[in-house]
């Protein structure tokens, strides 16, 4: 076992003690309220995992380091996996962002370096026993990781489960019933996630909107992948964007289109938030051009 190797095992120890604590039924009486993590002054890249964790292993190594990318475990890979889907991301990213702080900073082969890294790590891991949602000291940033639950009902439930795996974000679809949808956003608010609503076949979106108690933090445009297949002539609903922004203070996330040119319209009409999954997958090795191209794209 080398260095890093060390080190993310002591990683994987805390990780494994939130996993037993997680076994425990949920107390709504450790209900916690936070600040989003997404700024309306940045555009994000989101991009989805739906096949493996074995295809998400090897994708995620080669992501640069950037808070702009959100990394959504999807909800074939949540069917497939259950909640260890969003767990397992969460810590592939981390451990990615880890590692590449470590190569940054020092060098492996010098002892100093790898004790003084073992020591940090070791008191983490105490800490992270007394407070699981700490994020991981020496990595840039905590990974942001969107579950698509797409809730129809349950809504408390599903994200409670949601949380507990390690999700920053939880979506519900936004044809689930009113009721589903106004406890969704209310507990995504208390246990300190944000909210999102994918409007996927919803013809009027604002109308939605306009029966919910508070509105979430994100609205989602979404073609879908049998839509995108089977119905070329189906467009990604962009001029939705700004009629949404123009009535609600929330965010807009884009997706279904996975071409530069989609993500440069999405942008171009005032999308927050651009999901890709397709292309990600089929970049002949080149994950890490592709993907700072696509940043630079939403800047």
């Amino acid at each position: 076992m080398n260095n890093s190797e060390h080190i993310l095992a002591l990683i994987h120890g805390s990780t494994r003690t939130l996993r037993k604590d997680n076994k425990e039924p949920y107390n709504r009486g450790h209900m916690r309220t936070a600040p989003s993590r997404l700024s309306k002054k940045q555009r994000y890249l989101q991009i989805a995992f739906n096949s493996s964790l074995e295809d998400a292993r090897a994708i995620i190594a080669q992501l640069p380091a950037s808070d702009r990318i959100l990394i959504e475990a999807g909800t074939p890979l949540i069917k497939r996996y259950g909640m260890d889907a969003i767990r397992t991301l969460a810590t592939l990213y981390r451990e990615r962002l880890f590692l590449g702080s470590m190569s940054n900073s020092s060098n492996p082969g010098q002892t100093p370096g790898f004790f003084s890294a073992v020591a940090s790590a070791i008191k983490e891991a105490e800490h992270r026993k007394k407070n699981p949602t700490m994020p991981f000291a020496g990595s840039p940033f905590e990974p942001y990781i969107v579950a698509d639950m797409k809730t129809m009902d349950r809504g408390a439930s599903e994200v409670e489960m949601a949380v507990q795996a390690g999700a920053s974000a939880v979506i519900a679809l936004g044809s689930a019933p009113i009721e589903t949808l106004n406890v969704f956003v209310a507990t995504c608010e208390a246990l300190g996630v944000d909210a999102m609503i994918d409007m996927m076949n919803v013809e009027y979106p604002l109308t939605i909107l306009a029966q919910l108690k508070k509105p979430p933090r994100v609205v989602i445009l979404h073609r879908g992948v049998d839509e995108e297949r089977d119905n070329r002539a189906k467009m990604l609903p962009l001029h939705q964007i700004r009629q949404i922004k123009g009535a609600r203070d929330l965010l807009i996330s884009v997706a279904g289109g996975d071409t530069p040119r989609e993500v440069q319209s999405a942008v171009f009409n005032d999308a927050d938030i651009v999901v890709v999954w397709k292309s990600v997958y089929t970049s002949d090795g080149d994950t890490v051009g592709l993907v700072n191209n696509f940043l630079k794209e939403i800047k």
